[in-house]
């Protein structure tokens, strides 16, 4: 019977000292979210090379406009150096954002309408918290093209889709 009580008065002191994560509101969790994205976008439009890739998770991702562009961080920081180095890498600002909490608090997926170089695009993501920061862990960009203009767009990237199509068939 002393055991028992022992044992109950330990779990009862253990689990009272177990560290419990404050959960914050859901509208400052977005407003964070906002801001890192926000200032993730300016990085690039600065060519800020350090800041845009602190931004983003050891593990991120970066899916491009181009087919071919599936890039992995280490490999996305070797293609994107040049343009940071040359002062022009790509701006982009959100012209709409809808953001989803996962209900740990800890990861959130995304969606954007961006006005770029490349007229309006759509970009969206998986965003993670790590060591209290949030940090772009996987990002999709896409031309927004408009349905009265499809037809033409998909006969202008016949020929690539084609060649791209028969490379990737034959692996």
């Amino acid at each position: 019977m002393k055991y028992l009580k022992v044992c109950v008065i330990f779990i009862v002191v253990l689990f009272s000292c177990e560290k419990k994560e404050e959960k914050l509101d859901i509208t400052t969790i977005k407003n964070n979210i906002n801001t890192s994205l926000d200032d993730w976008h300016k990085a690039a439009s600065n060519a800020d090379f350090k800041a845009y890739f602190n931004l983003m998770t050891k593990d991120g991702v970066f899916l491009g406009t181009d087919a071919t562009e599936n890039w992995q961080l280490e490999d996305f920081k070797s293609f994107s150096k040049p343009y940071f180095d040359k002062g022009k890498a790509w701006s982009f600002t959100a012209l709409e954002r809808n953001i989803y909490v996962y209900h740990d608090q800890k990861i959130a997926w995304f969606d954007e309408l961006l006005d770029t170089q490349m007229e309006i695009c759509r970009g969206s993501g998986v965003i993670k918290k790590v060591d209290g920061d949030w940090k772009v862990k996987h990002y999709v960009l896409s031309i927004a093209i408009p349905n009265d203009n499809v037809k033409e767009v998909v006969s202008l990237k016949k020929k690539n889709d084609s060649i791209l199509k028969s490379k990737m068939l034959k692996h």
